[in-house]
């Protein structure tokens, strides 16, 4: 962990910054942050919901067991939170943690481990009926144990070298073990929580509204006496929103136009902040719906795409960048580019990479002119861009693709039903670990958030491997064989472009640093404004 928070923080120093770092001035209480928020989630279950939609409005309601380091730009150190400190067993199998004591919930109960473990409980052994879409996470945890009220003994079945890094998911709220007990789907459509602030309202379409919470455990926090977080679809209206000064900022991301307008427009009252991006959208491929189950199909379209010229393209113009496969370019099991253009769909002559394609089509018996529908997510950046490039590389080798764009809320009861045939789906990961990123490839009886539908015993045992591996160039090796059954042999998902992340805010935005993730520092108890 800290050769690759030291490799990260190399990567991630290019970041733009104007300012002396956050914690090193004296915070200002009072004021209501205001933000754009591109999407709304499906529902409130930060177990169940894999989406920023729901993160960035509502994760200020919440803590969890750890947290990464808000200032840390590597976005990679788990640090304390509702756990005031932890221990490890010589043998790596059991983990204790310390819990805090004074936390208390939004109803005014107090927290204990038994909160604690019931919330995690639900994450990783998920009832028949309950969401849990990151429990294949945490395949290696055995129980989770609460012997009194401030201790929380997690153990393992064999080492894990990332399960800090996955205690510390900003999705994994902890919710009030009563409830649980009584409904374990009652955060679905309900909001109580032990965070910095406490549900005011939610109008649906519109925005949502928190409140500082004045018995936070974390005293003197927040700094912000609330927020109000207003959902925005379209670009133009978010840019628009900061430049008029109505808004203070957009923590997913925007582009490199609206950057560069931003800061000739308001000068020195726009900070700019940059990052390489743990997040990539994924074409997904129906498993059960013909064509796409033969494996040949779905060879020809990642071979139709051209990510290099397009990379030069999009770049331009959308919040992607850089050519990758199943891990960030430049971080530590980050594929070298001469050996990921081997791949199908990475090679550098695209006449070649097309003629395959069209021979795989034919093989197939897929007609010329074969139709199918791609559905893509409504959010313009960057999934409309890259649908419609997409659906142009495809129309390249003889398909005709009609594009479906569906409103965000709806598209997630889309794809679980598996009523697509391809799609959009993206992995978004919060801290950079094969572990936490490769999971979304495992098998559907392992992972409830592979949409393609499939199992492959082969790349889940090359998972496991990998996980367990004693050395770091035998966990790169079995990375590199993960990677190529998933991407090239059997052409489960395929990939398109790694984001770059681009926040230009007010300045008068404090003690908010930005990561390589768009789902971290979304608390905001470390944020204040300067007036």
């Amino acid at each position: 962990m800290k050769r690759l928070a030291i490799v990260l923080a190399l990567v991630s120093g290019a970041a733009l910054t104007t300012w002396l770092p956050a914690h090193a001035q004296q915070p200002r209480s009072g004021g209501e942050l205001v933000f754009p928020v591109p999407s709304e989630p499906p529902s409130y279950d930060g177990h169940r919901e894999e989406t920023f939609g729901l993160i960035h409005p509502f994760a200020p309601f919440y803590n969890t067991l750890l947290r990464v380091d808000p200032f840390d730009p590597s976005g990679t150190k788990p640090v304390p939170s509702i756990a005031e400190s932890w221990t490890v067993s010589p043998d790596g199998l059991t983990y204790t943690f310390k819990i805090r004591t004074g936390v208390k919930f939004h109803d005014g109960s107090d927290m204990t481990a038994r909160d604690v473990k019931a919330s995690h409980d639900k994450i990783i052994f998920p009832p028949p009926g309950v969401g849990s879409t990151r429990k294949g996470q945490y395949s290696a945890v055995a129980s989770v144990e609460a012997p009194n009220a401030t201790t929380v003994v997690i153990k393992l079945k064999y080492p894990s070298g990332s399960l800090l890094a996955g205690l510390s998911s900003p999705y994994n709220f902890i919710y009030k073990a009563d409830i649980l007990a009584k409904e374990p789907n009652w955060y679905e459509k309900n909001i109580m929580g032990t965070g910095p602030f406490t549900f005011v309202e939610h109008v649906k379409g519109s925005h949502v509204v928190g409140k500082k919470f004045a018995d936070y455990w974390d005293k003197g926090k927040p700094y912000l006496d609330g927020f109000r977080a207003i959902f925005m679809r379209d670009s133009a209206a978010q840019v628009a929103a900061v430049r008029g000064e109505r808004a203070h900022i957009q923590f997913r991301s925007f582009t490199p136009k609206d950057r560069d307008n931003l800061k000739a427009a308001l000068g020195d009252k726009i900070t700019v902040q940059e990052s390489p991006w743990d997040c990539v959208l994924l074409v997904g491929f129906n498993h059960e719906k013909k064509p796409f189950d033969d494996k040949r199909v779905r060879r020809a379209l990642t071979l139709a795409l051209d990510r290099h010229e397009g990379s030069k393209a999009l770049s331009q113009i959308a919040i992607v960048k850089t050519v990758a496969g199943v891990q960030v370019p430049g971080t530590p099991f980050a594929t070298p580019p001469e050996e990921l253009y081997k791949l199908a769909g990475y090679w550098t002559d695209p006449a070649k990479s097309r003629a395959e394609a069209r021979r795989l089509l034919k093989e197939a018996g897929v007609p010329e002119g074969f139709s199918f529908t791609f559905s893509n997510r409504g959010i313009p950046m960057p999934y409309e861009p890259l649908g419609v490039w997409m659906i142009d590389q495809w129309r390249q080798v003889g398909l005709n693709v009609k594009h479906n764009v569906i409103e965000s809320r709806a598209y997630y009861g889309v794809i679980r039903k598996g009523d697509a045939e391809v799609f959009m789906d993206f992995q978004c990961g919060y801290i950079v670990e094969p572990d936490l990123d490769m999971y979304k490839f495992l098998s559907s009886d392992r992972n409830p958030a592979n949409y393609g539908r499939y199992k492959d015993p082969v790349l889940d045992d090359l998972y496991d491997k990998q996980g367990r591996a004693k050395s770091v160039e035998e966990r790169k090796a079995l990375i590199r064989q993960f990677e190529k059954r998933l991407l090239d042999e059997e052409v489960h998902y395929m990939m398109t472009l790694q984001w770059h992340r681009i926040v230009p805010h007010s300045s008068k935005v404090k003690g908010w640093t930005i990561t390589p993730s768009h789902y971290l520092n979304n608390t905001l108890d470390t944020v204040w404004l300067t007036q």
